[in-house]
């Protein structure tokens, strides 16, 4: 069993487990189908978005991560057979700086980080990942970002830079937890590199749980909240 005491630092991805980005995806997609005309249900809308985001991430070099959501919105347009809407396509690639957190987040963090060093892991620019901390209310003692990296989870690069960042600090990575809710992007990297980790499985959330290994991705723990996991490990 998984006890915080085995451990001196705990990653984490940010958005789908600390950030609730999903809704807010679903709303804006919902709003901009209504406006040109398209008829589908919020899944289909966001299978969409994550299909068109697990291989746009992959193409080398890394576009920055408002790049992403406009190619995203270009992706997600043409699925649904319809001209890009510009001012939407441009209002979309903002939207990270409105998402918001889950509500058991900024109570949650600061409590861990109490006790261990916390780091963020996130397929965002430096920017949105920002405004995010602002949300939680919290500074994340390591931050490793696709803008820092030039590369997209589940590449390992993200991986590697915070295991190099918490080695350089004394903690080797037998004593580092990794936390996240997609199991492409966080739980299957985390298998292949041999570290404990936690799936965060919040209710009623798609993205990131199919593709890439995802089927064979392996946690150690699985919760529903940051809340479970800290009752869970103590």
């Amino acid at each position: 069993m998984l006890r915080l005491s085995n451990f001196d630092a705990v990653t984490f991805d940010v958005y789908g487990t600390l950030i609730d980005w999903e809704p807010s995806i679903a709303k804006f997609l919902g709003d901009w189908a209504s406006k040109v005309g398209v008829t589908a249900t919020g899944q289909n809308l966001i299978m969409s978005f994550d299909g068109a985001r697990a291989v746009i991430q992959k193409e080398r070099p890394a576009h920055p991560y408002p790049e992403i959501l406009r190619r995203c919105f270009d992706w997600i347009s043409a699925d649904f057979g319809v001209p890009v809407a510009a001012a939407m396509r441009e209002a979309f690639s903002t939207t990270p700086h409105h998402w918001p957190s889950y509500d058991d987040v900024p109570r949650g963090l600061k409590q861990l980080q109490a006790r261990a060093k916390i780091g963020a892991l996130s397929n965002i620019d430096n920017a949105a990942l920002a405004s995010s901390c602002s949300k939680m209310g919290i500074s994340f003692d390591i931050v490793v970002t696709a803008e820092r990296v030039g590369a997209y989870k589940p590449s390992l690069e993200h991986f590697e830079t915070a295991l190099a960042d918490l080695e350089a600090v004394g903690i080797p990575r037998s004593r580092v937890l990794h936390v996240g809710q997609s199991l492409r992007a966080d739980i299957t990297p985390a298998n292949q590199l041999g570290l404990q980790c936690v799936w965060i499985n919040r209710p009623s959330r798609l993205l990131g749980l199919s593709g890439e290994g995802a089927a064979e991705a392996r946690p150690d723990l699985t919760v529903a909240s940051l809340a479970e996991m800290l009752a869970t490990i103590g």
